[in-house]
């Protein structure tokens, strides 16, 4: 029987709404019809308790610690998989067999190239430019240089711009770390997996063979696992919301690149570094963390938004972080070690237990990225990379979708009521 819910609103007739039940997670009031019901509009800043669409991709229970991919719990497909055979579940909503994981691999490795022209583009950009910065223009321009895939009513041509953006953007991520440091830009290698074809493009040389370490392969590949989605987020919901116009796919890639880049979102493990940095030694931990209780501090890396229990991906990520320090003989890094004495106190501390506020992924991404090489700058745009194939995912899911419309938010009016122009030498 289908649950309801009544409103009584003085001077009009009972509005009555229906309850809408998911496989998971919370039932929805669907309020479609409460404006024309009751004259009125709900007011809900930041969207904290609406359901914008409805998806079959990511599930999240933040209460329990749950995260799963079309059903799939996030600790399975981070052991068990790789990141493009988690590509081709989010997109296709199934894991694929043998031969088709093999004939998507392929197609993803042959289309990794960029347009010639492409690489001139960064020429017009400063030296000193934010990768960030780069990635949001280039990634906006393949528009320009794909136009046979820009026709989102076109099954054939959605399918292309979505090869074409998981298979460019590690391509483009890397040219952006590479134009910003004066290196120039390495070819893909096609018998490269996904994942060490990336650190060959940011980290080759021409001087000499490079060949990417097998365990800070798996490392990153793990990072992209677990960045991969994460449900209607920031940057999802403004690719939805930029989709939703009839965007080509590229443009909406681009709007979401550009909403990660705001530091409340994507710039979480960069923040976490510049904690550390502040911090300075392990012997300055007891009384930092002592400054936090105080609210002298904030506590960067530690706690979730959305979940009140431990982050999934952080125990995840806690693993693989001392598998890339011992890999790397940086256990007695006092960067490292200062990172360590953090989490140790506030996994023991009832000051931290209490309030829940456990390491989260981004704490540990941050080290794995630092010991990786990889710049403070340029963590953002591996966030993005990984996050491509959620938010192309989420628009491809959406297009697809017979009842979807243009996103139109409502406000609470709170301006000046009517009033008359006055001519200027009155005023």
């Amino acid at each position: 029987m289908s649950k309801t819910i009544k409103l009584n609103i003085e001077g009009k007739d009972e509005l009555e709404l229906p309850v809408l039940e998911g496989t998971l997670g919370n039932d929805v009031v669907d309020i479609r019809t409460f404006t024309k019901g009751s004259g009125m509009f709900t007011f809900d800043p930041g969207f904290v308790s609406t359901a914008s669409c409805e998806s079959k991709i990511t599930f999240i229970d933040g209460e329990k610690g749950q995260l799963y991919y079309r059903g799939y719990p996030i600790e399975q497909l981070a052991e068990n998989s790789d990141y493009l055979e988690v590509c081709y579940l989010l997109i296709y909503g199934e894991l694929p067999t043998k031969e088709e994981k093999a004939k998507f691999e392929k197609t993803v490795s042959r289309h990794t190239m960029v347009h010639e022209q492409l690489t001139w583009f960064f020429r017009g950009f400063r030296r000193d430019a934010h990768p960030m910065a780069m990635m949001v223009g280039v990634v906006g321009a393949l528009a320009a240089f794909y136009q046979d895939s820009l026709d989102i009513s076109n099954p054939e041509h959605r399918k292309v711009a979505i090869y074409r953006l998981i298979s460019k953007i590690p391509t483009i991520a890397a040219m952006c770390y590479r134009y910003s440091n004066g290196l120039p830009f390495n070819f893909p290698r096609n018998d490269l997996s996904y994942t060490a074809n990336f650190m060959h493009m940011m980290f080759a040389t021409p001087c000499e063979d490079y060949e990417p370490n097998p365990v800070l392969v798996k490392a990153l590949d793990r990072i992209f696992i677990l960045h991969a989605d994460h449900e209607q987020n920031a940057s999802t919901s403004t690719v939805r919301l930029a989709g939703s116009s009839g965007a080509n796919p590229f443009a909406c890639i681009a709007a979401g690149i550009a909403s990660l880049w705001g530091p409340a979102h994507g710039g979480a493990n960069e923040a976490v570094l510049k904690m550390l940095a502040e911090i300075g030694d392990v012997s300055n931990v007891a009384s930092f963390m002592e400054g936090v209780k105080e609210r002298k501090y904030r506590l960067m890396g530690f706690g979730h938004r959305v979940y009140r229990n431990m982050d999934p991906r952080a125990s995840i990520m806690r693993e693989t972080c001392y598998e890339v320090l011992k890999e790397l003989g940086l256990e007695d890094d006092p960067r490292f070690k200062l990172a360590m004495e953090l989490e140790k106190i506030a996994l023991n501390d009832p000051y931290f237990v209490e309030r829940k506020l456990y390491p989260n992924v981004d704490f540990y991404s941050g080290i794995v990225l630092s010991a990786l090489d990889i710049p403070v700058s340029m963590f953002t745009v591996i966030f993005a990379l990984a996050r491509t194939v959620g938010w192309i995912s989420h628009w491809h899911e959406m297009i697809s979708d017979p009842n979807q419309k243009i996103g139109r938010p409502r406000q609470l009016y709170t301006g000046p009521t009517r009033r008359d122009f006055v001519d200027v030498n009155k005023r």
